[in-house]
């Protein structure tokens, strides 16, 4: 009974083994199939979409082109400043008729656009002054050149300059000074080197409209003749001042003469003793600030 059961087994298994069907592998082919479709035309569109990337880019590429030189040739319209490559309204601040170009160590006057008012060229190493500098900025109104290196300026470099009324010299070498323009309200060269023989007679003589004049800390040894009537203050303290004459701010023949617009005058720190020259002060209706005794 025993040899019995493994021939049954045998009998009824291995006909059901023989009667199984192969393992299809045609799922597995076709799922490797479509992943290289897939990826194929993945690639396709990839290398599609690139392709119009690149066109894209190089239309990008060809606009930037166009805008850059157009750009450039805006830029090339603006004049450079003299010792930089940069034209002027990008080296300085330009605004609304006003050119700042303040600590920047230039070291000439830039070019300036031509509808200029207001120009700030402080704390800088300009040297020199040239008639060329403002001979096409005839709109100018305020000139500060505070704090640069300015030892000489041409004859006549402010000549042109009919709306001029503030100009500012102030800490520089100057040892003389330029023709003003004829509408000048305030003028201030404190701080530089200054002598009597550098200002001429008649300096101020026809500048009706000047009112604030500063000259302290030069190396006057007088006051300046012919001061205009419309001067409402002067500043001579600190100089090398030792004489004063009966008409230098009064008229000495003519007693009744009233100096009426003269509110202030400084003479302190320089060599004089003021209560000396009494009649000098006669028309004035305040004394000078300065040394009495």
């Amino acid at each position: 009974m025993k040899t019995l059961q493994p021939a049954f087994f045998l009998f009824v298994f291995v006909p059901l083994v023989k009667s199984a069907p192969p393992i299809q592998q045609e799922p597995f082919k076709f799922y490797d199939y479509d992943t290289d479709v897939t990826m194929g035309s993945l690639s396709h569109q990839d290398y599609e979409i690139q392709s119009k990337d690149i066109k894209k880019d190089a239309t990008n590429v060809s606009l930037d082109t166009a805008l850059r030189l157009q750009g450039d040739d805006s830029e090339r319209s603006v004049k450079p400043t003299k010792d930089t490559n940069l034209p002027t309204c990008l080296l300085c601040v330009c605004l609304s008729g006003s050119v700042y170009c303040e600590e920047i160590d230039i070291e000439a006057v830039p070019p300036l656009p031509k509808e200029t008012a207001y120009l700030y060229a402080r704390f800088n190493k300009i040297k020199r002054i040239a008639v060329s500098d403002f001979a096409d900025i005839t709109t100018l109104r305020r000139i500060d050149f505070s704090g640069n290196r300015i030892e000489e300026i041409e004859d006549g470099a402010f000549s042109k300059l009919l709306l001029l009324e503030e100009l500012s010299l102030a800490e520089n070498r100057l040892v003389k000074l330029p023709v003003l323009p004829p509408k000048l309200t305030t003028f201030n060269a404190n701080q530089n080197r200054i002598k009597s023989r550098g200002i001429k007679a008649n300096a101020f003589k026809k500048l009706t409209n000047l009112a604030y004049l500063y000259l302290g800390h030069n190396a006057l040894e007088s006051v300046p003749l012919n001061l205009p009537e419309s001067l409402r203050i002067l500043h001579l303290q600190y100089n090398n001042i030792t004489t004063i004459t009966d008409d230098t701010f009064c008229k000495s023949n003519n007693t009744r003469y009233i100096r009426t617009r003269m509110d202030e005058i400084r003479m302190e720190g320089n060599p004089i003793l003021l209560a000396k020259h009494v009649n000098a002060f006669s028309c004035l209706r305040t004394l000078p600030v300065g040394t009495y005794y």
